[in-house]
């Protein structure tokens, strides 16, 4: 990669894409609506516009590795400190999704707490280890205090937890599901891994992707159902997820580094060929499906060659011809796009919230919910931000 240096595309495609998630999300509870503003069902063969959004941030998050990364070399941080920031960085978001994930099954008789009380406590835990509030880090002392009292909040909070099986049983925590973070936390780890390792090396990285395409092929065919007994049958495993960020991280090479292409035709060229090719293989592999939920190669590839052109469009409206003002609401969101997504979580997992939710609701009355949410967030994510409360990981 070239010099480091800040992509607004990239912050309003993040923004736009966080946006999009909150609203379709909560969307997802509004009966009566036409199929295509619902994931398709995982027995289906196709997918809908909103079967294309969670890609879009894995995508992102791939063109941020190469940024974030080779800032921290810049700075002079030494290789095992980035790799200790990686490990941690992942970590840190599967805790958060196991945090989502588990908090609707708390067993108030056997954890000893009752549902709100233990998901209170887990969000004091979670702004007091990853919120960043104004002036905090000038005070390491009390910066590692805060930290180090959520972390040991949230471990006391997963060891009591207690929740009833299907079966009846009584069990912990359940890590069959890490939620979306924890899916991010897995693609993160990998790629941002291979690019320590080889980021120099285009064509390594290139490799990479093709070999994390086979690997989802080989695994919708089933040639990989021995992994299934595994405790952490995920990403990198379900390799369709690691593919998705590791075409962000080659198309960062591409639009934001000057190696392989200088001007911005040059740039577009090289996005258009590559976005046809993974169209094109998309329409080969088919018969192996299009779907989210069986993470398909084909669903993979579609939503790579949509990412490539919208990020391309993306970068030649702001960062090229300079117009920006258009997407200055998104802006917020997209510096924080963390904060931006674990703020509508918060009416669902706290029942006196639970108003604000579209728990119940159908049609246009249900459609206007999810829309005022939306809205919602965002102002308290531009409100935040704009006092400099953050959360990161």
């Amino acid at each position: 990669m070239a010099a480091v240096r800040r992509v607004v595309s990239i912050d309003i495609f993040r923004g736009l894409n966080v946006l999009l998630m909150v609203f379709v999300n909560d969307l997802s509870d509004v009966q009566g609506l036409p199929w295509w503003t619902h994931h398709m069902p995982g027995d289906a063969n196709g997918m809908t516009y909103v079967d294309m959004v969670f890609p879009g941030f894995l995508f992102l998050m791939g063109m941020s590795i190469p940024l974030s990364l080779e800032a921290r070399m810049a700075r002079g941080q030494r290789k095992a400190e980035i790799w200790m920031y990686v490990i941690v960085r992942s970590a840190s978001l599967l805790v958060l999704g196991l945090f989502i994930a588990n908090a609707p099954h708390v067993n108030a008789r056997y954890t000893h707490l009752s549902q709100t009380w233990w998901t209170d406590l887990g969000f004091l835990g979670i702004a007091l280890a990853w919120v960043r509030f104004p002036g905090v880090e000038r005070r390491k002392a009390l910066h590692r205090t805060m930290r180090y009292a959520g972390l040991v909040l949230i471990a006391v909070l997963f060891l009591v937890f207690r929740r009833v099986t299907p079966e009846g049983a009584l069990a912990g925590l359940d890590f069959s599901y890490v939620e979306i973070l924890g899916l991010l936390g897995w693609a993160y780890l990998l790629v941002s891994g291979i690019y320590l390792l080889f980021g120099n090396r285009f064509e390594i990285m290139a490799a990479a992707f093709a070999a994390m395409v086979a690997l989802n092929a080989f695994s919708t065919l089933g040639w990989l159902s021995w992994m299934r007994t595994w405790p952490w049958y995920y990403t990198p495993f379900e390799a369709g997820l690691s593919s998705l960020t590791m075409a962000g991280v080659l198309a960062s090479y591409v639009i934001v580094g000057d190696t392989l292409a200088r001007s911005f035709e040059q740039k577009a060229r090289w996005i258009v060929v590559a976005a046809a090719m993974v169209l094109a293989t998309g329409f080969a592999l088919r018969p192996l499906g299009i779907s989210k939920d069986r993470d398909t190669p084909t669903w993979c590839m579609y939503c790579t060659g949509a990412n490539l052109l919208i990020a391309l469009a993306l970068y030649w409206i702001a960062d090229v011809k300079g117009w920006k003002a258009w997407a200055k609401f998104a802006k917020p969101a997209g510096e924080n796009p963390l904060l931006a997504y674990f703020l509508p979580f918060i009416p669902f997992l706290l029942p006196p919230l639970y108003l604000l939710t579209t728990i119940g609701t159908s049609g246009s009355w249900g459609v206007l919910k999810s829309a005022l949410l939306t809205g919602l967030v965002l102002v308290v994510t531009t409100v935040l931000v704009r006092r400099g409360v953050r959360l990161r990981v």
